[in-house]
Order: C-alpha cells, then structure tokens, then sequence
C-alpha cells in the first residue's frame, strides 16, 4: 500500500503543475472559467496533502518509523521529507484554497499573486531528480 500511495502521490504532482498552468493561464487572459479550474486544482490538492500527510506521518520513512537516534534536523534526507517538504507543501495548498476562494469574486490579481507563490514554493518542495542523490524522485514513478 505504502509504494502505490507513493506512486499516485508522484503522479498527482504532475496533475497539480498542470492545473495551476491552466489556472495560471486563465488569470492572465482574465478567463471566467477560472472558477472551474481552481476547484480542480484545489481538490487535487488537497487530496495530494492527505495522501502526502499519511506518508509524512505513517509513511515508510515517516515519523513513526524514524530510527532511534536519529536527529531530524541533523540529517538531510528526514530533514527533506519530514520538516521542509510537508511545510512547504501545507503552505502552498493554503495558498491555492486562497486562490480559489479569490477566485469566486473573479479578483484575478490576488489569483494571480497567490498561484504564482503557491508555483514556486511546490516547485521548490518537489524531489526532482536532479537534486541532491538522497531526496531525487525519478520524473515519473516506477522509473
């Protein structure tokens, strides 16, 4: 269970990018059908933050199954996947339900605004393959 939570939680990441691009793009041509398109990427991801909080805390490398004797903060794979990815996260999809709810008034620039911090901080949270060899993910599951 644990591997295929991992696989759809990697995958949801490439359903998240291409939501926010849709969305992104809808608040620059000041779209009406940005209402639709942010409550696909916010049920994207919030379903994204409870599969990924369910890992960060049950997880194969969660929280209940650090080593004894680990320091967190002291070692960069559990300080990766424990402490900054999950904050990053939970504070991007903050700032999409924001979005979303900006959305409804049609305020395009708050939109704007808060999608494009809530871009950067997912691509900045993300284990893309070229980062650090302990914390890379592969671009697609399985690979």
């Amino acid at each position: 269970m644990s591997t295929g939570l991992l696989h759809l939680h990697s995958l949801l990441r490439w359903v998240i990018l291409i939501l926010m691009l849709v969305s992104l793009y809808q608040t620059f041509v000041k779209s009406d059908k940005i209402k639709s398109s942010s409550l696909w990427l916010m049920i994207a991801s919030h379903v994204m933050l409870l599969i990924g909080l369910y890992q960060t805390i049950l997880g194969r490398y969660g929280w209940t199954n650090v080593p004894e004797g680990t320091s967190v903060m002291k070692d960069g794979f559990f300080r990766f996947y424990l402490v900054e990815h999950p904050t990053l996260m939970i504070t991007s999809v903050v700032l999409i339900t924001l979005a979303r709810r900006k959305s409804k008034d049609l305020n395009y620039r708050s939109v704007k605004t808060l999608l494009l911090i809530s871009l950067v901080l997912i691509l900045a949270a993300v284990p893309w393959p070229f980062r650090d060899a302990a914390i890379a993910r592969p671009w697609f599951p399985g690979m």
